[in-house]
């Protein structure tokens, strides 16, 4: 081989070197771009998503800020204290009881068909229940809106017999009445007080009470005897199953 031709081999083989590595840098630099490319897409999806839910998250709150603004005008409230336990029927000034006296026993949370006894109630909202009740004529299909509210913890559901409206709610020192099961304002009451701020013993179990109906378990118009009859009773049995909800 001539020096000639092994000048020219050489340099073909130079060239074919650089050339391989200009393709192996462009293959790199476009390996770079594509994977910033993803990365950039990702992050941005990601970003989108979580600006979306804050967004959502902020009409969200805005929307029960407006709802609670327009339903506290209307909410009754009241001023008691947590009050002492009494084995005997109480005589509430407001129709359902919003706080007073009241049994010894609480009523367990839950959907209840059948009127309840509004001093274990009272019990039950002392502990941050919001109790919910309707006239006992109310149509099904609004009962069955109503459960959908009282599906939670802390949330009683009962008949009322002449309750004044349609449907209200009670919690401690304060009662809402609304002429509609569709109205905006109970759920923006249950955000507002269930375990509210005027709750005298936030937290305490609305579980392990008594769950029988005022008919089932009938508290007395006056304290027993010295020598009580075997059916008087001042705190009610506890029952440890809760109705269902």
């Amino acid at each position: 081989m001539t020096k000639e031709k092994a000048q020219a081999r050489r340099e073909h083989l130079a060239r074919m070197r650089a050339e391989q590595k200009r393709k192996e840098r462009r293959t790199a630099f476009l390996m770079w771009g594509i994977g910033g490319l993803v990365i950039a897409i990702v992050v941005g999806a990601v970003a989108f998503v979580i600006i979306r839910e804050e967004m959502n998250k902020s009409e969200v709150e805005k929307q029960a800020a407006s709802a609670e603004a327009a339903m506290l005008p209307k909410v009754k409230n009241f001023t008691y204290k947590g009050s002492q336990h009494i084995g005997i029927k109480v005589k509430y000034a407001e129709v359902p009881p919003v706080g007073g006296e009241h049994n010894p026993t609480w009523q367990n949370c839950g959907i209840y068909d059948q009127p309840i006894n509004n001093e274990t109630a009272v019990h039950s909202m002392e502990h941050g229940a919001v109790w919910i009740t309707y006239q006992p004529d109310l149509p099904e299909a609004d009962v069955a809106k109503l459960r959908n509210h009282a599906s939670s913890d802390y949330m009683l559901l009962s008949p009322y017999p002449g309750l004044p409206s349609k449907v209200a709610l009670s919690s401690w020192n304060h009662n809402l009445a609304v002429d509609s099961a569709d109205s905006p304002d109970i759920a923006a009451f249950i955000r507002k007080f269930k375990q509210g701020p005027d709750t005298p013993e936030r937290g305490a179990a609305c579980t392990g009470g008594v769950d029988q109906t005022a008919a089932e378990a009938v508290i007395p118009e006056t304290a027993p005897s010295a020598e009580p009859s075997a059916t008087a009773a001042t705190d009610l049995p506890m029952a440890s199953p809760s109705p269902s909800s």
